[in-house]
């Protein structure tokens, strides 16, 4: 199995999301769990893109070829 930045795993994200809602329900304030599933897809999407991002601005700004 490849490696892969923390900021590319699902699970990850998941727990976040979990963590956030935990205590934005310790003040008062509810996310349900639709709204999780939602916001751990929007935050893979945002991650993705992220990393495809820099990923191409890293090779765009190289200053050596990739070895074969």
């Amino acid at each position: 199995m490849e490696p892969k930045s923390w900021y590319q795993s699902r699970t990850v994200w998941g727990g976040l999301i979990a963590l956030a809602g935990g205590v934005a329900g310790a003040f008062g304030y509810g996310i349900g769990e639709a709204e999780q599933v939602e916001l751990v897809d929007a935050a893979t999407a945002i991650a993705a893109a992220v990393g495809g991002g820099a990923a191409i601005w890293g090779r765009v700004n190289a200053r050596a070829r990739i070895a074969r």
